[in-house]
């Protein structure tokens, strides 16, 4: 990896697109800093000092990189794009006229793009206002009463939210500049980056919460276990061979090569856990609202703390669902079958048509028991095994924030060592 880095740099287009990347990154970390108009900065340090190791809002701060707690500019993140995206894409499955715009190629994918960007611009309005509505209220940090919002006047609190889905707006732009002018995917790159800008605070608070750097230690030993096995396990397919037959059309003769269908163990990628997340989430944001306090005290004492045995067990319940859930959406096996018999493709030993998406579809579901128990012992282990080292509420390297680490720095690498292969090419023509 590191060898694919000095080699890009030493390229001077390439150069450019990491230097670009770097300085996106930068600017998108400073606003992530910048506080919002009318917060109170020393109000919100003095709550976050109140209230460490508050994993409320886990899920959404993971990917603001700390800034939603501080309502920076940039405090939602690319949450509300990644919800838009994943919406998305099950209304294609859904609905007819997506569907067909997603087979028209260019010009559709650019439509599904602009719908993307809209419903992420009103699930940032909707976000901001919530957020907004919880730190007016005094919820949003809880057990802090400072006033985080001195001045509540309708002006004061519009602003504040105007500016909030603006941050969402700039930071979906900045993501769009880094696809086309950078390196990498510029919104897993940002998230990539969110994740990994809060990992040394959480490293220092492990150092200090055990008088010495014995619990971070053993922490940093088992992220590198787990770590070896995402890489493994992301880089591992089951590749089910195709043949082509030989077509006459004119003079020529065409096909008669073999292929084959990658088929991912880790189909889904880490959509499933932040589903799983999300819904896990929801029960706790529900309690600040419900006045039952047996309701209350219920989803606080299991469905909230990682270290219970019945979190980990739902947790760990919905990611082999929504895993299942997912391939089964983005992976039509009747459909992959049908487009290899039309070009002449099967499979060796098994019938085209209906018996080719039986075998694919049998395939896949013995893949994905895998792939789906995978993800939950990445997602749940850590939380299970931290709990006697630092503790769940201070885990620097959860599930989540390994499968996406790990993930978009392969696609990374892979991208640019692509490209430096495109560029350093020594073939027939040389």
């Amino acid at each position: 990896m590191l060898t694919a880095f000095v080699r890009a740099f030493r390229t001077p287009d390439l150069r450019r697109k990491l230097l670009f990347t770097l300085a996106m990154i930068g600017v998108y970390r400073l606003g992530s800093v910048v506080p919002g108009p009318g917060v109170s900065y020393v109000a919100i340090q003095s709550c976050l000092d109140q209230v460490k190791g508050n994993s409320l809002y886990g899920l959404v701060n993971l990917f603001s990189g700390g800034a939603l707690l501080k309502l920076s500019v940039f405090a939602l993140g690319i949450m509300p794009y990644i919800t838009s995206s994943i919406i998305i894409q099950l209304l294609i499955v859904v609905i007819p006229r997506l569907e067909t715009l997603k087979e028209e190629g260019q010009s559709g994918q650019a439509k599904l793009t602009q719908y993307t960007r809209y419903l992420t611009v009103a699930l940032a309005i909707l976000q901001s206002t919530g957020i907004v509505a919880l730190a007016r209220s005094g919820n949003l940090i809880q057990g802090c009463n400072q006033k985080i919002i001195p001045d509540t006047s309708i002006f004061k609190i519009l602003t504040l939210v105007i500016t909030l889905t603006a941050g969402t707006a700039v930071i979906m732009w900045l993501g769009e500049l880094v696809t086309d002018r950078g390196v990498g995917n510029g919104m897993s790159v940002l998230i990539f980056t969110s994740i990994i800008s809060s990992m040394p605070s959480q490293g220092m608070t492990i150092v200090r919460s055990s008088n010495g750097g014995f619990k971070l230690t053993g922490v940093i030993l088992l992220a590198v276990i787990v770590i070896t096995l995402v890489v493994f396990v992301e880089q591992a397919q089951r590749r089910v061979p195709v043949q082509y037959a030989k077509r006459m059309i004119g003079r020529r003769m065409y096909g008669g090569t073999s292929t084959y269908i990658p088929l991912k163990v880790n189909q889904a990628g880490v959509i499933p856990v932040i589903f799983a997340s999300s819904l896990l989430y929801l029960p706790q944001l529900l309690s600040q609202v419900w006045t039952n306090q047996t309701l209350v005290t219920y989803v606080n004492r299991y469905l909230v703390k990682g270290d219970h045995p019945i979190y980990l067990a739902v947790y760990f319940g919905l990611i082999i669902f929504f895993t299942y859930f997912y391939v089964a959406i983005t992976f039509n096996p009747v459909e992959v079958a049908d487009n290899m018999k039309k070009y002449g493709g099967f499979v060796p030993g098994i019938r085209p048509g209906r018996a080719t998406a039986e075998y694919l579809d049998y395939i896949l579901s013995r893949v994905t028991s895998f792939g789906a128990l995978y993800l939950g012992l990445v997602a749940v282990l850590p939380l299970l095994l931290f709990n006697l080292t630092a503790g769940a509420n201070r885990l620097p390297f959860g599930g989540t924030a390994v499968l996406i680490v790990v993930g978009v720095g392969l696609e990374t690498v892979k991208q640019i060592e692509s490209q430096l292969m495109l560029r350093n090419y020594e073939g027939f023509l040389r």
